[in-house]
């Protein structure tokens, strides 16, 4: 897997583990971490992979993801773990998200995943989707990670946060864009 943060290397090993695939991240591999320079998630996705990929000489998966705020014309988007800032703090990127919607009614937002998985040889795959929700404010739950405590699915009631995890990987813009990935590389 090619991340650092333990949450992403959590959901996608639960999300691989019935196909029999150990997951290792970058970072227990002494990879370091690619600056992310594209302009969507699936480059990111992809620039990730396949620096992991070439480094480790090994398949790596990369999930390049985040929220997509409507009254924010799509931020924070791509730079949402740097809204978190270099402490990694979703309390203060949340706070930071509310208080820039502010009285905003629209508070539409969409979580996106792009997922690549690529090959030393430089081969990749790469599958993207998204889930729609609403935010709410103060965040709700402490299971999940990330913005998952503000965010509540279309069509439920409970944030990302408060929700059974086994619900959330039936339903999360990973999970839809995994299945994606399932379908075309291990189905």
């Amino acid at each position: 897997m090619a991340t650092h943060n333990q949450g992403k290397l959590r959901e996608i090993a639960e999300l691989l583990a019935p196909f029999h695939v150990d997951a290792v991240s970058a970072g227990s591999l002494g990879l370091p971490e690619p600056e992310e320079t594209g302009l969507t998630f699936r480059a990111n996705a992809e620039l990730k992979a396949l620096a992991a990929a070439t480094a480790s000489q090994l398949p790596a998966l990369a999930d390049d993801s985040g929220v997509a705020v409507t009254a924010l014309n799509g931020a924070p988007g791509i730079y949402t773990a740097r809204w978190a800032g270099p402490s990694k703090d979703f309390m203060f990127a949340m706070t930071r998200t509310n208080r820039e919607i502010g009285d905003n009614p629209d508070r539409t937002a969409s979580f996106v995943s792009a997922l690549t998985l690529a090959w030393p040889d430089g081969h990749m795959e790469t599958f993207q989707d998204e889930v729609r929700g609403i935010l709410v404010w103060p965040p709700r739950g402490t299971l999940g990670f990330g913005y998952d405590p503000m965010f509540v699915p279309e069509g439920y009631t409970e944030t990302f946060g408060e929700m059974d995890q086994g619900i959330k990987h039936e339903i999360s813009h990973r999970a839809r864009a995994f299945r994606q990935l399932v379908e075309a590389c291990l189905g």
